[in-house]
């Protein structure tokens, strides 16, 4: 039976490099967001950092999962993603003057 990677004839050590080099990159991006995070001028600056960050995070730690073949780095990303998000609603509503109950 064929697949779609020999249909295309990509083998695995292509794919492999591609995800290291990615992995690479978005470790690199994520010293560009701390370095934002760190020095931003004002405190939205610094929460869209923040949340640039988390989605450098879970792409870390997809790319990860797919290299290594541990899908439970999966799990850890989403559950990551949800706590930024929910972060990111808190600030938001602090820096909008509001009460957290409301």
């Amino acid at each position: 039976m064929r697949t779609i990677l020999n249909e295309y004839l990509i083998d695995m050590d292509t794919i492999n490099q591609f995800l290291s080099i990615a992995l690479y990159v978005q470790i690199a991006l994520c010293f560009f967001c701390l370095y934002r995070i760190i020095k931003g001028p004002t405190i939205p600056d610094r929460m869209v950092g923040i949340d640039i960050f988390g989605i450098l995070v879970v792409g870390i730690c997809v790319i990860i999962a797919v290299l290594t073949n541990r899908m439970y780095l999966i799990d850890i990303g989403i559950a990551w993603i949800i706590l930024s998000f929910i972060g990111t609603l808190t600030l938001a509503k602090y820096l909008g003057g509001r009460r957290l109950n409301e």
